[in-house]
């Protein structure tokens, strides 16, 4: 307690240096972290997210929305979950920028890290626009499918930041993780091109369901320019919820905001 009071007074000591828009934005974060979530949680199951990890994280998406309107991006989110894990006392340290499969690495777990931040974006179903790059090879479903089950073998565990609401003033995430085995299943999934299609090459599908037809997720390996793999459709059901944040950036609140009722 002692050395937080020392060293807010030496902060306290450092804002007569500061310009009247430094002095503005220092305000903004201290009344941004003052103030109360709206609602917060924390899975008592996580291995995950403990309460300091909750709270830091938490913490570095309301700084976050101090300077931005946009949702958090996948690299910041990458470096706001390594951060939380050292502060935290968790071993914690991200993979090289540009490598293919795993993100970060927490106590010696490999995680593969993924965002959400459609418009469009539903509460109960996940969407990951883009899983992993399909490059320039061979266009064969199977082929293709063999390659994300490769892609896997680089990581332990796939978790997902979701916003779920973008009004300027209230703003809900959610740390989901998409339990690897459910993503396995893939191997035994219905392939299916779609021959119509003026793609070239043709995208394709892989479905994969319930013994009652029910779909579980699919994959969608888009042809176009990008050629990249798309996992849809993901039941949240199937998933696990590890967290979530809801918390106002402001003090006006929008009143049209469906969390706001």
């Amino acid at each position: 307690m002692e050395d937080r009071q020392e060293r807010a007074r030496q902060m306290y000591a450092s804002f007569a240096n500061l310009s009247k828009s430094q002095f503005d934005l220092i305000e903004n974060i201290i009344q941004q972290l003052t103030r109360d979530f709206i609602s917060v949680y924390r899975n008592p199951s996580s291995d995950i997210i403990g309460q300091c990890i909750l709270e830091t994280l938490g913490d570095s998406l309301r700084i976050h929305h101090c300077f931005s309107k946009e949702p958090l991006s996948k690299d910041r989110f990458e470096y706001a979950l390594e951060r939380a894990g050292n502060l935290c006392n968790l071993d914690a340290s991200l993979a090289p920028k540009g490598n293919p499969g795993h993100d970060l690495t927490i106590n010696n777990q490999r995680f593969s890290l993924k965002t959400e931040a459609s418009r469009n974006i539903k509460q109960d179903f996940i969407h990951i626009s883009k899983f992993m790059e399909l490059g320039k090879g061979e266009w064969d479903l199977e082929v293709l499918r063999s390659r994300y089950i490769q892609h896997m073998t680089s990581y332990e565990r796939v978790l997902i930041l979701r916003c779920l609401s973008q009004q300027s003033t209230r703003w809900h995430y959610e740390l989901v993780e998409i339990p690897k085995p459910l993503l396995l299943e893939a191997q035994h999934g219905q392939l299916r091109l779609q021959e119509k299609s003026r793609q070239t090459p043709k995208p394709g599908h892989c479905y994969i369901k319930e013994s009652d037809e029910t779909l579980k997720y699919q994959l969608y390996f888009d042809g176009g320019t990008e050629r990249k793999l798309q996992v849809q459709h993901i039941r949240k059901s199937l998933c696990v919820v590890h967290a979530y944040w809801i918390f106002q950036t402001d003090t006006k609140l929008d009143n049209d905001s469906p969390l706001n009722s």
